[in-house]
């Protein structure tokens, strides 16, 4: 499959430890700052309405955005880019911090208040605008390194975001149970700034961006033609999108529901540490593929790691515990490095250079953009449905004396009811004829172990 390559530097190595310590920093302010919110929230609140709508509102802004992100960044330098991502979460993050300061704390936790309305939605864009850092250092792995490491880069990509989780995991649940709301807003700011200034530093040697084709079908600020037309280029592609989207669409209930779930189970600080700790497993996935890839067929990797997930997923709550609760998400987390990094993998050998941003950008369109919905729907849902089903209605009759009951047996079964559609979507996937064909097409090269190179020398 032939793709436009562009020519690797020779200070790959050195850019691209600077790009991915400069990723972590920023990874670490905005992630942190939106648990943090989270976690706040809900404690002042304790309203699952209310920490499902911050859940959903992070992923419908950022599908929304995902085209916009992506054609910038193609049509912009890469070294732009990322001081543009950089600069708005700095923008925004002062914003939501003057109002945290500012505005009464009683003020601030009404829902009908347009002040909590200000201090989430400026939280919110300043974490946001880091998926557009997520697209361009996808295109730049194609940019900085050799074909035949590229999944590797991938899982070191998918390190740094492990790395990344485990620290805001952590320090979020500290902080909030700790010294409150207003020193993650000061934090942020801080590591943000030092982002910033340490971005300006760094040099990217990079061919020209490919000039707007700007018109009525294909507007400057956003090309989802483009990106629709490099997708239908490869048979078998928009199964592998639409079953991230699938994928995402049933990670909603989780994303709306799992804060709630563990925080009915253990302390806010308990619960950050847990997750401090488990998100070592995102670490040790991220680290196994940066060492040995994705193996030689890469949507053989996504499918069963999905399966696996799924089939976790369907099991894990049906116990009223956090030990298993810990284990499924170890498992959970150690496949996702592995799954995203085949699926970058597969884009970037598929997908031409010059409209990579543009698919990276609509494939995060199209998989974030069920998941607000479930979000939305789910948490709803679950206080005036299943929450009581399995506290005091038939579902505590018909399955309470195995499955258990009270309220957050109403969220164990959301969860046990997601997982098992994701086995059967993840199995119909692996069947299809888009499978066969896009599996072979996407195929690693050489499927023996790379030879020392670039790479290598990052990871020492």
């Amino acid at each position: 499959m032939s793709t436009s390559e562009p020519s690797q530097p020779n200070k790959t190595p050195r850019v691209f430890r600077q790009l991915l310590a400069n990723t972590l920093m920023t990874g670490v302010t905005g992630t942190f700052l939106w648990f943090a919110l989270t976690f706040w929230v809900y404690l002042e609140t304790r309203s699952v309405v209310a920490t499902g709508v911050i859940g959903g509102a992070f992923s419908i802004s950022s599908a929304v955005l995902g085209p916009f992100f992506g054609t910038y960044v193609d049509r912009h330098r890469k070294h732009t880019a990322f001081l543009l991502t950089t600069a708005i979460s700095i923008t925004c993050f002062l914003v939501a911090t003057t109002v945290f300061v500012a505005v009464d704390s009683a003020q601030l936790l009404r829902l009908t208040s347009p002040w909590f309305w200000v201090l989430a939605l400026s939280t919110l864009l300043g974490s946001v605008a880091g998926q557009m850092r997520g697209i361009v250092l996808s295109t730049c792995v194609t940019l900085l390194v050799p074909d035949s490491q590229r999944d590797k880069a991938n899982g070191m990509v998918g390190t740094v975001t492990g790395v990344t989780f485990a620290i805001t995991s952590v320090f979020s649940g500290l902080v909030i149970g700790s010294v409150g709301m207003g020193w993650a807003y000061y934090g942020a700011l801080v590591l943000t700034a030092v982002a910033l200034a340490h971005m300006v530093t760094i040099s990217i040697d990079e061919p020209e961006p490919q000039p707007a084709e700007a018109g009525p079908d294909r507007p400057w600020a956003v090309d989802v033609r483009g990106a629709v037309d490099a997708i239908r280029a490869v048979p078998g592609l928009r199964m592998l999108i639409l079953l991230a989207a699938c994928n995402n669409l049933l990670a909603g209930v989780f994303m709306s529901l799992m804060d709630a779930y563990g925080l009915e189970l253990v302390s806010v600080e308990a619960w950050g540490l847990l997750w401090g700790f488990i998100s070592l497993a995102f670490i040790a996935g991220g680290v196994l593929v940066a060492r040995y890839g994705v193996g030689s067929i890469p949507l053989r990797a996504v499918v069963a790691g999905n399966l696996v997930n799924w089939i976790i997923c369907s099991v894990f709550a049906i116990r009223s515990s956090i030990v298993l609760l810990a284990v499924g998400m170890v498992v959970w987390l150690s496949l996702i490095p592995v799954i995203e990094a085949a699926e970058q993998t597969i884009l970037q050998r598929a997908i031409p250079y010059e409209r990579q941003g543009r698919v990276f950008g609509f494939a995060q369109l199209v998989e974030n953009a069920a998941s607000p919905l479930t979000a939305f729907l789910m948490a709803p849902l679950a206080e005036s449905v299943f929450m009581p089903f399995m506290t005091d209605g038939h579902g505590a009759r018909w399955i309470g004396d195995w499955f258990g009951t009270g309220p957050d047996r109403g969220i164990a079964l959301m969860f046990t009811v997601a997982g098992i559609l994701g086995v059967a979507a993840t199995v119909r996937a692996w069947t299809s004829r888009s499978y066969r064909r896009l599996a072979p097409a996407t195929a690693l090269a050489d499927a023996q172990p790379a030879p020392a190179g670039p790479l290598a020398d990052c990871a020492a």
